[in-house]
C-alpha cells in the first residue's frame, strides 16, 4: 500500500526547523498530555493522547494544515509542536503551541509560533486566527499577547472561561520576511 502523498512545508528560523509530524514525536506528546502542563481537565491516558495527536496530525490530509514538529536545526532535538488545530468541538481553526520542558524559557515557542503565524498570514487569506487558552495557562496567554494577539471576549472558546486571543493576520503577512523565515 502506498501512503497518501501530501505536501507539508518546512519552515526554518535562525534556530529551528518546523517540519511534518513524525511518529517519534508522539512520545513527547504522550508525556505532555499526561502532565498538568497540558491544561486538560485531567491527564490523558496514552490512548487518549494518541487519538488526540493522530487527529491533529491528520489535519494535514483533511484540511491542508496541522501541527509542525519543532526541532533544533543544529542537533535535530525535538523541542515541541506549533500549528493550526481544529478538533471536532473547536469553533474554528486554532493557533496553538507547546514545548518540551527543557525548551521552556528560551524563546523557542515564540520563535516557532512567529514563523507559523507568518506562514498562516501568507497562505490562507484569513483575517485572523485565534488561540483558545485555559485561563490558568498564564505562560501561554503571555505568549499569545507577545505575538501581537489581543484578548477578544466576543469570540467563542471551547470551555466556559477560556481566554480567546485574536491574532490579526494582515500585519503578520506584511512583516513576514522570507529572508528570516524560509519556506521549503
Amino acid at each position: 500500500m502506498t501512503p497518501t502523498a501530501i505536501h507539508i512545508p518546512v519552515l526554518e528560523t535562525a534556530r529551528l526547523r518546523l517540519r511534518a509530524p513524525k511518529l517519534d514525536d508522539f512520545e513527547h506528546l504522550a508525556a505532555f498530555y499526561a502532565s498538568p502542563r497540558s491544561f486538560e481537565s485531567r491527564p490523558l491516558t496514552r490512548l487518549e493522547a494518541w487519538q488526540t495527536w493522530a487527529a491533529d496530525a491528520g489535519l494535514w490530509v483533511l484540511r491542508g494544515y496541522g501541527p509542525f514538529g519543532v526541532e533544533d536545526r543544529e542537533s535535530g532535538a525535538y523541542l515541541g509542536e506549533v500549528g493550526i488545530y481544529q478538533q471536532a468541538n473547536y469553533p474554528a481553526s486554532e493557533f496553538g503551541w507547546f514545548v518540551v520542558p527543557e525548551a521552556e524559557g528560551k524563546g523557542i515557542a515564540y520563535e516557532a509560533a512567529r514563523a507559523v503565524k507568518g506562514w498562516i498570514a501568507a497562505g490562507f487569506g484569513w483575517p485572523f486566527v485565534t488561540s483558545i487558552i485555559d485561563p490558568g495557562n498564564t505562560r501561554s496567554i503571555a505568549l499569545g499577547l507577545r505575538l501581537g494577539g489581543v484578548i477578544d471576549d466576543g469570540l467563542p472558546g471551547i470551555d466556559p472561561g477560556d481566554v480567546v486571543i485574536r491574532h490579526d493576520l494582515a500585519p503578520a503577512a506584511a512583516a513576514h520576511s522570507p529572508s528570516s523565515e524560509a519556506l521549503a
